[in-house]
């Protein structure tokens, strides 16, 4: 590793994954008696059957287009918890504001987490505010921090996985993959990424593409019922790439994605054209892959399809023994390796 950090140190991908990898697992050893600890790099960790997330937020603009600092605050910890399968049921907020921030901006940010939280149902209980010299960061950052419960949609969703295969697991662990198992995006890629770059730069994107930060509990909870799912991850810093090469590497199995049902917007095609990004690589804030059961892929497609949230879901791909890493196949009937990016093509979304 560099000797100094950089920001894709920060941003996902492989010099993230480097960075905690060798600078901070081997110091935090001693929370192994977690059910599913830090080393295991999930979205959550669960100690006691609590799930516990954390998140800090930097992004520059910090309001764009569907959203802003505030909302993706919320929704982002809100995701985190509820991808593992368990139930959202509070959280903390705190704040790191530079001298001189405008208050009706500030004011703006922070009644927009409150109307997420009070979307996704989940409150914010307590929290931390501090104030730094002008120059020491730019505008205004949150943290937020989750906290979420096992609930019996998931021990049901469970329970309909092991009718159809082996599932001695307990949560949605992105290491559950299985050959056979098929994968699921909830809608099109890319949104959040080209939005605030667009909108950040002036671009003009951002008339077309707006981000698709959201709470996806309510989503979560929804095909929970339906059961068979036995993956869950939302797609942010590094994309659709990042998320389905995680799993691959943790789950020990090939993934063979479908170029032609990934869906994309024309608009996020188009700006991702223009500026030499691979729209497979840009940050998500409101989608989740699923890894479900082949036998019950079709029905959860149609009950997310159903949510507000869901209406361009579709099956993406398959877990396969035979291939290694993430192949995918293209739309002129080719195939190549989709790797992990290095980092986050589009630096400071989230």
């Amino acid at each position: 590793m560099n000797e100094k950090i950089t920001l894709s140190h920060g941003a996902g991908g492989q010099h993230m994954d480097a960075f905690i990898k060798e600078m901070i697992l081997d110091e935090f050893a001693q929370n192994m008696a977690a059910e599913v600890p830090l080393h295991m790099l999930d979205d959550s960790a669960v100690i006691n059957d609590i799930v516990f997330s954390t998140d800090s937020h930097t992004i520059q603009p910090l309001i764009f287009p569907g959203g802003d600092l505030g909302s993706l605050a919320v929704a982002g910890t809100i995701n985190d918890v509820s991808v593992m399968g368990a139930t959202p049921i509070a959280l903390s907020s705190a704040f790191i504001i530079e001298e001189g921030f405008s208050v009706k901006t500030c004011k703006h940010i922070i009644h927009s987490m409150g109307q997420t939280a009070k979307q996704a149902q989940t409150p914010i209980i307590t929290g931390d505010t501090k104030v730094v010299e002008k120059g020491a960061i730019q505008e205004m950052m949150i943290n937020t921090s989750g906290i979420g419960q096992r609930s019996t949609v998931l021990d049901e969703n469970i329970k309909e996985v092991q009718r159809y295969r082996s599932f001695p697991q307990r949560w949605l662990l992105d290491s559950n993959l299985k050959p056979g198992d098929k994968l699921i995006v909830s809608g099109n890629l890319g949104e959040h990424g080209i939005a605030l770059l667009s909108f950040r730069e002036g671009y003009g994107f951002e008339t077309q593409v707006q981000s698709d930060v959201a709470p996806l509990n309510s989503l979560i909870h929804n095909v929970l019922q339906v059961g068979g799912i036995v993956s869950a991850k939302d797609p942010t810093r590094g994309g659709l790439a990042n998320t389905v090469n995680e799993l691959s590497e943790k789950s020990h199995v090939g993934v063979l994605l479908n170029e032609e049902t990934l869906p994309i917007s024309q608009g996020v095609k188009a700006a991702c054209d223009l500026l030499g990004l691979d729209p497979l690589s840009i940050g998500n804030e409101g989608k989740v892959i699923l890894g479900v059961v082949s036998e019950k892929a079709n029905e959860i497609l149609e009950k997310i399809k159903k949510h507000p949230l869901g209406k361009n879901a579709a099956i993406i791909g398959e877990a396969q023994k035979d291939i290694k890493g993430v192949v995918l196949e293209t739309t002129i009937g080719g195939k190549r390796i989709l790797q992990k990016p290095i980092g986050d093509p589009v630096p400071r979304i989230c």
